[in-house]
């Protein structure tokens, strides 16, 4: 059996076992008559530390509310139909409310179309949709994130010199957002930096990540003083090709995200910036903004979360730490 027919299945029982007999249009009733409402969480996957900060929050905002989630997503954040699937059955299940990162802009518009149909509305989170009738959307301003590293990364270098940046994924709009951002600010404010490769993808995981990062090194590490990545893997996988080559603390480095492992490479000198998110308050405010549409209050289409340039100077000031260390054992109990 295929792992995609394994999960598929996984999810389909799960959805039979809790009664979906419901009708999949009567959402405005609290789930099963217990004066809960019932939120379904669906990330773009479950392994990276991003996400389960971003379902801590989820839990937090769910405990206050006195509602309850169920968080479900793909194993791969490059498997689009193990989402859409996820997402098709919450609509079966009549869920009251879906919160969604989208793994792809353009193939879960429909699912979300769908849902939002049905009377089921929709908060996404992290990564953009096109158009599909969402309540609202709740995520970094990815394209000042992106403009962020540039400058951080041209700090630096001292505004010259060569670099590279590594690509996370295609489909990715909030991945593509960060490099378009960081991109455009290069050009504009920095001519003195030469981007010598810009359209190279490390992939979902940080294995794919490693060997992209490792490709790229061998082509360019000897010409670069710089590097940008994108998002957690694709950092964490150029970190490890930077320490295996040797190159790590000699070209200098600014990624996106700000796992343990990361913040732990710039403190060995390997990491000269991290721009961070608070995917804590991400998955809080995703929640809290589905329990108030839920409740027919007004809400903001468009809701930002904090965003900002952790460096090894101001690693461990109180308000960076809360970034980095943030509380995931006590909500994921």
């Amino acid at each position: 059996m295929s792992d995609g027919f394994r999960f598929s299945a996984c999810v389909l029982m799960a959805v039979l076992l809790s009664g979906c007999g419901r009708e999949a249009g009567m959402v405005s009733e609290k789930a099963g008559g217990k004066g809960q409402y019932e939120i379904a969480v669906i990330p773009k996957g479950t392994t990276h530390v991003f996400w389960k900060t971003v379902h801590a929050g989820a839990e937090k905002a769910a405990k206050e509310s006195d509602v309850k989630i169920i968080w479900m997503g793909a194993e791969k954040e490059d498997d689009r139909k193990q989402q859409i699937d996820v997402v098709q059955n919450f609509i079966s299940r009549g869920v009251n409310a879906i919160v969604l990162a989208p793994l792809d802009d353009v193939a879960l518009v429909m699912p979300v179309a769908t849902a939002v149909s049905r009377g089921i509305p929709v908060i996404i989170i992290d990564s953009g949709l096109k158009k599909a009738g969402q309540s609202s959307f709740v995520a970094t301003d990815n394209v000042e994130g992106g403009r962020a590293g540039a400058r951080r990364l041209a700090e630096v270098m001292g505004g010259q010199g060569k670099a590279i940046m590594l690509r996370y994924n295609e489909g990715s709009a909030s991945t593509h957002e960060r490099e378009e951002g960081f991109l455009e600010e290069m050009a504009a404010k920095f001519p003195g930096i030469e981007m010598v490769s810009t359209d190279q993808y490390g992939g979902v995981t940080k294995e794919s990540a490693l060997q992209a990062s490792q490709n790229l090194l061998s082509k360019y590490g000897e010409q670069i003083q710089g590097i940008f990545c994108p998002n957690e893997s694709s950092t964490f996988g150029m970190m490890r090709a930077l320490q295996i080559s040797g190159y790590a603390g000699r070209i200098k480095f600014v990624g996106f995200d700000a796992s343990q492992a990361l913040v732990e490479g710039m403190r060995s000198g390997h990491i000269q910036g991290l721009i961070a998110q608070d995917p804590f308050d991400m998955g809080y405010q995703g929640v809290k903004t589905a329990i108030a549409v839920l409740n027919s209050e007004k809400v903001e289409m468009r809701i930002a979360t904090r965003l900002a340039t952790i460096t090894p100077e101001n690693l461990n000031s109180p308000d960076v730490k809360e970034l980095v260390e943030p509380e995931l054992e006590k909500w994921l109990k």
